[in-house]
């Protein structure tokens, strides 16, 4: 194994890594290099969308990437969506309609939840699922997960007017 040494640019901070093996993953990086370990390790194979985060605004399975090939790009964790320390409106809606359970899968929802309404502040119920089709929850069967996006959108229509 090799040891590397490079920069991410995670959460508007630049962050260097050290000791990283060659082709170790972004998920491994966040969690075990950098203490970010808001974005959590189910799967490790894209299936499950537990370790989902945004690299330059896409929604990407971070097990999947390898952490060296994210250099020079913007990523987003959980940690990133609320960076002062209160719940930004998702995760309060999250809260508040009770689609957090064992809390899981909830930052991959959120993240998921985050790079649909930027895409799509007003998405039909057809699209809400896909988006969340890549994400695995075995506490909340989804309705909780469904209204608070519809939540989300209703706070963020409002604040429009």
């Amino acid at each position: 194994m090799t040891s590397e040494h490079f920069v991410l640019h995670v959460n508007g901070v630049d962050r260097e890594v050290r000791e990283s093996w060659l082709g170790e993953s972004l998920l491994s990086v966040l969690r075990d290099r950098l203490g970010l370990t808001g974005t959590k390790g189910a799967c490790e194979q894209g299936e499950c969308g537990s370790c989902s985060v945004l690299i330059d605004g896409a929604l990407v399975c971070s097990c999947l990437v390898m952490a060296a090939s994210a250099v020079g790009q913007r990523i987003v964790t959980i940690e990133g969506v609320a960076p002062d320390g209160a719940p930004d409106d998702v995760q309060q809606a999250f809260v508040e309609a009770g689609a957090v359970q064992c809390g899981f899968c909830t930052p991959g929802l959120i993240m998921a939840v985050h790079s649909l309404l930027d895409r799509c502040p007003r998405p039909t119920d057809t699209e809400v699922r896909e988006e969340l089709a890549g994400n695995v929850c075995r506490c909340t069967g989804y309705g909780r997960i469904l209204d608070a996006v519809e939540r989300t959108v209703q706070v963020r229509t409002e604040a429009r007017r």
